[in-house]
């Protein structure tokens, strides 16, 4: 088996595009098959270097390497050339104005035969003599990748069922070449929850913009690749190796598959809750380029769904932030500047200091002022964090250390007396 992944270089590499790769990525790697990642950049002036950079730069973050390439399809025009030349020499191809046409058969049908829909039946009477070269001499899409298809060897054609109308005239080049066409599976389309085809309306709508949202490439991986797919019914967590061992076309649904961003946001904060807290640090501290953030990241990594969480979340145990004046309004109310003195003054004897003691000493003004929890903790989160939101109180408190503690509610306590 030999597959391929052909993207064109028109812009960011989109997550069905990322699909795509990853389901040849994951034939080849269960099947010890050869991938292929072709560049097919015959719009010369859409598919600039940045723009192939970019899909290398996707599937390189994705983790999907490949065993030949990139190959450039605009530079295997000479090979191209041959195979118009061939087909002109035989009759099956004519010119016209300039340009040539392949001859279509007026009677008879093509046949695709595709793994996930089965026979396809196009009758020839519904398609014309198509065009395979410009008059310039430049050969066509369907030209170019039927030829690219059979000089690489290439097995099996894995690609979006948007690809599928094609299908048929490449395998009228092929046989009129006297060659065989490779096996075909065109992949449903991905939609969003609401039905309509995936859109930046639904969330992310490219490879890069789900790395700047804060994704992990392996719970990326382990999404997609059960969109359209059937693997466990009692699972949906999966490394790639198992990934690769249980996939194959026959897997594929017809069906469109739904791309739901909540249910990512799932994934990902499962894979990010079982990262090593060391590798967790590692990737944040590259995110953020910052230093020493392994006791917040500590703090914070049950509560994140995301990287870019962390920061929102925990920046305030890094350095002090500014208030949220919504949370100052919506906490410091109703005799919240005395429960403060209260908390403040129970924290500045706690001996040793450290997280039972400081929730010790918390739960005890709660009892002592008998009042709600939250009507102290609320309070101290908001005097140390300048939010609402924070990791455990307790736990925050004591990774902030007294000192800091409660020089940030003294600050909050004078803010009481300016107001």
């Amino acid at each position: 088996m030999k597959v391929r992944f052909a993207p064109s270089p028109t812009g960011a590499l989109h997550i069905g595009g990322a699909r795509t790769a990853l389901y040849n990525w994951l034939l080849a790697q269960g099947e010890d098959a050869s991938l292929v990642l072709r560049i097919e950049d015959t719009d010369r002036e859409r598919s600039t270097p940045e723009n192939v950079e970019q899909i290398l730069d996707a599937l390189r973050w994705l983790e999907l390497d490949w065993d030949e390439g990139p190959l450039s399809q605009a530079e295997r025009r000479p090979e191209h050339e041959k195979a118009i030349a061939a087909l002109l020499e035989s009759g099956a191809a004519y010119e016209d104005d300039g340009a040539v046409r392949l001859r279509v058969p007026d009677e008879g049908e093509t046949v695709v035969t595709d793994v996930i829909r089965g026979d396809i039946r196009f009758p020839h009477d519904s398609i014309d003599d198509f065009v395979i070269a410009r008059s310039d001499g430049s050969p066509l899409y369907n030209l170019a990748v039927a030829i690219d298809d059979l000089d690489m060897g290439v097995t099996h054609v894995v690609r979006g069922e948007d690809h599928l109308s094609n299908t048929p005239r490449q395998v009228m080049i092929l046989k009129a070449l006297g060659e065989d066409p490779p096996v075909y599976a065109h992949l449903p389309l991905l939609h969003g929850p609401d039905g309509k085809k995936l859109s930046k309306r639904h969330g992310a709508a490219s490879v890069q913009e789900l790395r700047e949202q804060g994704y992990l490439p392996e719970a990326v991986r382990n999404y997609i690749a059960l969109l359209g797919t059937g693997f466990d019914p009692e699972r949906e967590f999966f490394t790639s190796d198992e990934l690769a061992e249980r996939f194959s076309l026959e897997r594929v649904s017809k069906s469109a598959a739904i791309f739901d961003a909540d249910k990512l946001r799932h994934f990902n904060g499962r894979y990010l809750r079982e990262l090593a807290p060391d590798d967790l640090t590692a990737r944040l501290e590259e995110l953020t380029g910052r230093d020493g953030l392994a006791p917040a990241v500590a703090l914070a990594q049950e509560k994140m769904q995301t990287l870019t969480d962390f920061w929102p979340l925990a920046a305030f145990l890094v350095e002090r932030q500014d208030m949220d004046p919504k949370a100052w309004d919506k906490v410091m109310k109703d005799g919240a500047d005395q429960n403060l003195q209260k908390a403040r003054a129970a924290l500045a004897v706690v001996e040793p200091w450290g997280l039972e003691p400081v929730e010790r000493a918390l739960r005890d003004v709660v009892e002592e002022l008998d009042v709600k929890p939250k009507q102290v903790f609320q309070p101290v989160r908001v005097a140390i964090s300048g939010s609402t939101i924070s990791p455990g109180i307790f736990e925050s408190v004591a990774a902030l250390g007294r000192e800091e503690t409660l020089e940030r509610i003294d600050l909050a306590l004078e803010r009481f007396s300016q107001t």
